[in-house]
């Protein structure tokens, strides 16, 4: 298993709000949106902003589940295992080409505001994480990032 963990996000909502946006992952649709932001675009690289915008289109979400085609690696699914309220949600993979478990860690700072913690725990091999471990770790950071950026109000 290899566990990467990004940095702590403040977020300027309070951690029921918060958690009541990442707990039903109906909510997603907010990346769909929020590919088109200019702001968000700069931090793509040009050449992955298409594959990005095109995975986005064709995610399939549910309350509980999302799942969507990603290009040669195949379908990926995920699954809520787990909801602590107001403080943690688990995901764990149904369909990937390696198993994953990814869960996402809300608190409170005030009333008014939270901070967030993105956890991703892969079955990667030896050769797996020294290929893949710059990139999980960019992208645990970058998706930590966008997730700090949604409007949960």
């Amino acid at each position: 298993m290899a566990k990467y963990e990004s940095s702590v996000k403040q977020i300027n909502y309070p951690v029921d709000t918060v958690y009541a946006k990442v707990s039903d992952l109906n909510n997603l649709a907010v990346f769909k949106e929020k590919i088109n932001d200019p702001m968000v675009q700069q931090q793509i690289p040009a050449d992955k902003l298409d594959q990005i915008r095109s995975a986005i289109e064709k995610m399939e979400i549910t309350s509980d589940s999302i799942s969507c085609d990603a290009g040669m690696v195949g379908n990926i699914a995920v699954q809520v295992v787990d909801r602590e309220e107001n403080k943690c949600v688990k995901f764990e993979s149904l369909s990937a080409p390696v198993g994953f478990k990814f869960w996402i860690q809300v608190l409170p700072t005030s009333d008014t505001t939270s901070k967030m913690k993105l956890t991703f725990d892969a079955d990667l091999n030896f050769f797996m994480k020294q290929m893949f471990d710059k990139t999980i770790r960019e992208g645990i950071e970058k998706m930590a990032d966008m997730m700090a950026m949604i409007p949960y109000a």
